[in-house]
């Protein structure tokens, strides 16, 4: 019996740039802050616009119930 030659390892691809590697993760954590930024700005613009339009709908709606109640005064004499 003959005994199977050890076979050499090629290698599959080389050695990652570690200068490229830090390039790219700075720039992928750049960008993850600049959504998670973004993100925090957008849902703040969010709140204002709600309450904005929450103040103006009572707003209306106290104009219009006071409005009515000035007619029916008027209209019956109370």
């Amino acid at each position: 019996m003959t005994r199977p030659e050890p076979t050499v390892e090629e290698p599959g691809e080389p050695p990652v740039d570690p200068s490229a590697a830090i390039e790219h993760a700075y720039r992928f954590h750049r960008a993850k802050r600049r959504v998670r930024d973004r993100r925090r700005y957008e849902s703040r613009k969010a709140h204002v616009r709600f309450y904005a339009v929450l103040v103006t709908l009572v707003f209306v709606t106290v104009f219009v119930a006071l409005t009515i109640w000035n007619e029916i005064q008027r209209i019956f004499g109370l």
